[in-house]
């Protein structure tokens, strides 16, 4: 187990990487949703700070997986993609509050299961993106939708069914604010306020 916490601390660390900032400015955390995330990168820094930050917070999750592929298998993977997704979300420069982890996340899901997120991108995030304009609608619908994809895709070892549902339950909950506001009907859009 040592091994695996040697390298769940730098998969860690480089989940902290502040992509958002970077790329718009201490400015992303103060305007639109104040989340340091791709969406709010757009919104904030345009089109192609969101793009940086997506390809950034993607890269956090997907680096540290394929690391843990190559060294210790699947289980390793996991371990180090979901540090790498805790490090986004909390992050102690920012007093632990960070961004939701969806992107990196999905950097994780590129690394263990890319038939499954390239077909909830295609299928479900991307549509729902350009119905509704809201990244938090979309996201929410993949996640909640990914174990399903992992059951059903070809690598459907029943831990990583587990796996993928308990990261996306911890996903679902970092979105609760935004649940919330689309209750409300306050949520904010992909582009503008």
């Amino acid at each position: 187990m040592t091994p695996w916490l040697l390298l769940a601390i730098p998969a860690y660390l480089l989940g902290t990487f502040p992509t958002a900032i970077l790329a718009v400015g201490r400015r992303v955390l103060d305007e639109g949703s104040g989340n340091p995330g791709a969406s709010n990168a757009l919104r904030v820094g345009g089109r192609k700070a969101g793009v940086i930050v997506l390809v950034g917070d993607l890269a956090k999750g997907l680096i540290p997986t394929l690391v843990g592929l190559a060294v210790g298998g699947r289980s390793l993977a996991f371990v180090l993609g979901v540090a790498a997704v805790l490090g986004h979300c909390h992050p102690p420069t920012r007093g632990f509050r960070g961004g939701k982890g969806v992107a990196t996340a999905a950097g994780v899901l590129a690394a263990l299961h890319p038939v499954v997120l390239v077909g909830l991108v295609i299928s479900v995030f991307v549509p729902i993106v350009g119905l509704t304009k809201k990244a938090s609608i979309a996201s929410l619908a993949a996640i909640a939708l990914s174990p399903l994809g992992v059951l059903i895709g070809p690598e459907r070892d029943g831990w990583e069914v587990a796996a993928i549902g308990g990261l996306a339950l911890y996903l679902v909950v970092r979105h609760w604010a935004n649940i919330v506001r689309l209750v409300r009907g306050e949520e904010h859009s992909i582009v503008g306020g």
